[in-house]
This record gives C-alpha cells, structure tokens and sequence, in this order.
C-alpha cells in the first residue's frame, strides 16, 4: 500500500468513528505472536526469579531458621569458658599442702577486634615487658576462634589491675580475667610429687579430650597434679555477655557455673615430710629420703633433694631458670626417690642374709674368720676394716658390724643366680607401682642378664660383689625401703600407694586406698626373726655401725651401707673430705621400728655423702623421733638411758 492509500484508509477510519459506526481493520498475526512470546517468556523469568527467591526463604527462615538465629545472637553475646577450681591436696591428717587463691590475668578478645599496635605498644608499657612478647603470645594463638581470649599476661598487682579497670574504654577487647592459681601452703613441700601446672602445649592439646581443653588453658604437667588431672581439673564453666560494636560487655545474661575439682588426701605426714627435707637442705645434701607404714604400703614420707622450686613454675619458667635447673650438679630435676638409682651396698647383706639361711648356704651360727680381706683366685677382696679385720664372725655379728668377708664366703657358695631370685622376691630390680612418674626398675643381674647384655660368661669373682651390694646392683630409694619393710613385716611386700582417698566436691569418698599384697614369704619366720635381731644389732650393739639412728625409748632396727661410685687410684691417699665431691661414696641408711612390732620403715640415700652411720642415719633418727613423738619418754626418763657411744664404727 502506497503511502497516500495508508493516509486516505486512516482518515476514512476515523470519518468512520465519528459518526459511531464500526470499522474492522487488518490485524497482523505474526507481530502478535512474537509479543505474545515475549510476555510468556518474561513470565517465565518473573515465576523462575519468585520461586528461587521462595526457595531461599524457606531455606532461610524453616531449614536454617534456628542457627541463623543462633549466629545472629552471637554477634551480639560473647561466650566465655570459666575455669574451674582445681582439687585441693591434702596430707593424712587432712591439712591443706596445695588450695587455690583468686589470680588476676590480662586477657585480650580478638573477635571483634584486628591487631592494633597501638593498643600492643599501650598494653606493652602498662606491664612493663616487651611488646614482642606480647606479640608472640598474640602469633601463638593464630588459627583458634576469635571468641577465645589471648592471656597476655598472669598473676597482675594490684595496682595494674586497677589501672587497667580504670582505662579499659580506651582499650577494646582487653579485660581482666579472674582464675584460680595454685597456693602451696608449705612451701616446695614434696615438690616431686605434687608436681605443677603450666599452659597447655599444642602436642597436649592434640593428644587431650576433644573439646575440653584450648588453647591457653593451665593443665598438669608433672607429678599428681599431670598424673590426676581428670580427678583434680573439675569440669568448666560458661557465662554469657552481651556487647557492643567494639567488643565492649554491655551486660550479663546468663551462665553455667564451674564444678570444682576432686580433692586428693594423701598418705603423707606433712611433720615427716618437712623435718626430712629440711634437714637435708640444710646440710645442703643431694639424696633421697622414704618412709612407709611396713604392714600397709602407706607411704608416709617421700623427698628428693634438692626440691623444686614450684613458684618459678607458676605461670612458666623462663629458660634462664630452667637451664639452671639442667646444669645444676645436684640434678634437682630428677625424682631420687624413683628415678635414682644407686648400688645399694652393705644394705644389700640383708639379702644376701635370708638366701644364705633359706638355702641352708650357713646357720646362725655358723662363723667366718676375718683377716681383713679375702683371697679369690689371684685376686685379694678387701673388707672395709683391712686393718686387722673382725676376727671370727657370726651372722649377727657379720651384720652389725657389716663386715664383708663374711659375705663374700656366703656369696660364693650361692652364685649369683640364687641371690638375685632372693633379691627380686623382697622387690629389688622391678618397678613398685608407685604412682609416681618415671619410676625406674633398678637392675638385679644374672648370668643370663650379663650374657645378653655383654656377650660374656658371668665370673665367680663378680658373685662376691654382688653378695655386698656392689658390681651392677642398682636399686631405687624405694625399692630399698619397701624390701625393709617386708623383712620388718615378716616377709609381706606390699605395693606402694600415696593416695588415701579422692573426695568429691560434695564430700562423698570415690576412691579409697586399698592394701596391696605383691609377695609372701612362706616358711621363713624364724629366719627373718634372725635378721630382724640382727639389724637391732646395727644400730644399738656395742660395735654397730648405725648408732645415730637411735630413739630413745624405741628399738630401732636398720642397716648402713656405703655405695662405691668410682674406683680411682690418684684419691687413695686423700682425706674423706678432700675428695672432689663427684667421686665419693653415696651413703645408705635403712631402718625400721619398733623392732617388736614393727610400724615404719625409713630409708634415706645421701649423695656422695661418704658413709651411712654418720650421713644418713641422722636423718632416720630425726624421721622416727617425729613419728614416736607422743610415745617417746619424758626428759628425765631418756637422761637415764644407756647413750651411744660418741661416733659409729667407720666403713659404712
């Protein structure tokens, strides 16, 4: 249609309409078809896009409704774990050796917060360190949620803790967090036992519980307070705050309260414990000193010299402090008591003793003659009194005075194997059980044992050091101390044990110390009666070698001993005194009482301290005298017993 045709057809349409008639017109189906697929189209978009966004909503709002919900709060609400209070550790008598007191440390939440070196640098000067310290502590704890608060520093003043309140606007994010730290009411009292706390490693933290324990948290890391950390750590805490854009706590909301810790009593006796230790740090020994009820297992005593110093421990030992410890030439570090492990000497005869009896080696009164040395092959084995020696002996005799030729006579006749079945059977070269950390095992050889380990025959020469206590014996303090006991019970070895109970924190006993009976001598009553007559001979016979350990009014019992450490021709000539501290003798007492009926054993090893009768066998004395006290006779009464003579016999 030409364009004057389309202008002539509009103006007759629109003629057409103004005087009211209908006019149908050509409509093109194919442009109404593309708009008709246009509109279904964006209908489709329009439907796709609403059911999407429908779908998302009830994802949103059914599906997730309750964790949206529950993160939307915690963008408001800080949760915070509450550590609880540890166990207390008590003695027998139920007096406190370790509690609690409240402890300010300065924490910082990062969850709302970047690192700001302002604030570092600030935080830094108001404790007086340096700000890479700060930082450090911040790096090592990179990678744990943000909610978990950094502690910057522990155990704060007074002052600081007040200035920091007083301040804390203008620090976001940093607070003061209160904790219980441990209070140790005496001191470093059995120190090696007890043990201490410190932060959480991150091997400790793979290793422990999931869930329970994070970074920064304190847990045991030697002695009970590692050993019984499930019984003594409790369980946490929870409080929730409210707070600000910053960080700032706007107000409490709610919270769980922490359940204390388990209390542990001990077997101890904080009076023995006390007066061994300070002795020996007086007379600045390096040693061990145990005592237990013999008819129990009980252990009433248990030090290790020189102790530790558990305040260094409080918050972390610097490296300074702890590199003292590795080079200190008293090897504070090491537990003596389980850990050392020393020839046990003359002590070793009461072994030696009870197989020669069992075995029918001798008879009590069987005797040797001593010259003051013994002949063995090409080789002469010298007595302690080589001057002279003790003439002709009995057992008893033999015993009180610890001569050593007798031993060696008997020693031979019984090879080694016979003596070390003995030895073992009273306790000697295996673990105790002791709940104690790195308990050693000692070593009571053979001649299969030296085969194995050597690749050569045992020697019948080596036999008689053994029978002595020499060669490659080696026992721990407790070992020793629970072979007297079972000579002083009547042949019964029993297993240590130092807890008496565990107490809930509602008072209720969950765990009670139960006897333990590793060993029974059957048939050799009257054999130990001999050796038990013989060991009161050490201490109160005429020519005893333990005569320090004496109590008045009290049968004391107990053999010395001096262990060989080395061997050196150049020192032979020098005085006791003058030889260097590394090369003398360890010193051996152990004992128990009464004699009659028998209560306590007592054993105490002095490092290099030369002999048993003059260096350990004080320290024995001083232990039962503690114990006996309300037993012990008036003054007048002690003054009219028989008094020991002025010194022990030497040797042992």
């Amino acid at each position: 249609m030409s364009r004057s045709n389309r202008r002539r057809s509009r103006t007759a349409e629109e003629a057409a309409r103004s005087d009211g008639s209908t006019v149908i017109t050509h409509i093109n189906q194919g442009e109404l078809d593309c708009y008709r697929r246009r509109a279904m189209h964006a209908s489709t978009v329009l439907l796709f896009f609403f059911a999407v966004l429908a779908a998302r909503l009830w994802h949103l709002q059914i599906q997730q409704g309750a964790e949206y919900a529950r993160l939307a709060r915690n963008n408001r609400v800080r949760s915070v774990d509450i550590a609880a209070p540890r166990g207390n550790i008590l003695d027998r008598k139920g007096r406190e050796i370790v509690t609690n007191k409240p402890s300010f440390n300065l924490v910082w939440v990062r969850e709302n917060n970047r690192v700001d070196e302002q604030l570092v640098k600030r935080v830094a000067s108001i404790l007086g360190v340096d700000t890479s310290e700060l930082l450090a502590r911040i790096r090592k704890m990179a990678g744990t949620p943000g909610h978990i608060p950094i502690r910057l520093a522990e155990n704060l003043t007074w002052d600081k803790v007040a200035y920091i309140e007083n301040n804390r606007m203008d620090m976001p994010g940093v607070k003061i967090e209160v904790v219980s730290q441990r209070v140790y009411h005496y001191g470093n009292l059995a120190s090696h036992m007890i043990g201490y706390l410190g932060e959480i490693s991150r091997e400790d933290l793979k290793a422990a519980e999931p869930d329970f324990y994070r970074s920064g948290d304190m847990i045991g890391k030697m002695g009970l307070e590692r050993l019984r950390e499930k019984d003594l750590r409790g369980e946490k805490g929870r409080e929730y705050m409210e707070v600000n854009s910053l960080g700032f706590e706007q107000r409490y909301l709610k919270g769980v309260e922490p359940l204390p810790g388990n209390d542990l009593q001990l077997t101890i006796d904080v009076d023995l414990q006390q007066i061994a230790e300070q002795l020996m740090m007086e007379a600045s020994y390096a040693g061990a000193a145990v005592a237990v009820e013999v008819n129990t297992g009980r252990i009433l005593m248990i030090a290790s010299s020189p102790v530790l110093d558990l305040s260094k421990f409080i918050g972390g030992i610097s490296t300074k402090d702890w590199q003292d410890m590795l080079n200190n030439s008293r090897h504070p570090l090491i537990n003596k008591t389980v850990q050392g492990q020393y020839p046990p000497a003359s002590t070793y005869k009461i072994v030696t003793a009870l197989a020669a009896l069992a075995e029918g080696v001798v008879k009590p009164d069987t005797t040797v003659y001593c010259p003051g040395s013994y002949r063995f092959g090409n080789r002469s084995y010298r007595c302690w009194k080589y001057r002279g020696g003790h003439g002709t002996v009995n057992l008893k005799r033999a015993m009180a005075e610890s001569c050593d030729v007798y031993f060696y006579h008997v020693g031979k006749q019984l090879g080694v194997d016979r003596l070390a079945s003995y030895a073992r059977d009273l306790g000697l070269g295996l673990k105790t059980g002791v709940e104690i950390e790195h308990e050693k095992a000692g070593l009571i050889p053979t001649a299969d044992w030296k085969m194995q380990r050597y690749g050569k025959p045992w020697q019948d020469g080596e036999t008689l050091s053994i029978a002595i206590g020499q060669g490659f014996n080696l026992v721990t303090p407790l070992q020793l101390t629970m072979m007297t006991a079972a000579v002083a019970n009547g042949g019964k070895l029993y297993k240590p044990g130092i807890i008496e109970m565990v107490r809930d924190p509602d008072g209720h006993v969950i765990e009670q110390f139960q006897v333990k009976e590793l060993g029974h001598f059957i048939g050799q009553e009257r054999n130990l009666q001999l050796i038990k007559d013989s060991l009161v001979e050490v201490v109160h016979g005429k020519r005893g070698t333990g005569r320090k350990a004496q109590v008045p009014g009290i049968t004391v019992a107990g053999k010395t001993g001096t262990a060989q450490v080395v061997r050196l021709k150049q020192y032979k000539h020098l005085k006791e005194e003058d030889i260097p501290y590394k090369y003398r003798d360890h010193a051996w007492f152990t004992a128990f009482a009464p004699a009659e009926r028998p209560e306590i054993a007592v054993t105490v090893l002095v490092e290099h301290g030369l002999h048993g009768g003059s260096a350990a066998a004080p320290i024995v004395q001083a232990v039962l005298q503690k114990y006996f006290t309300d037993r012990l006779p008036s003054q007048g009464e002690a003054d009219g017993q028989a008094k020991p003579d002025a010194a022990p016999a030497a040797g042992d």
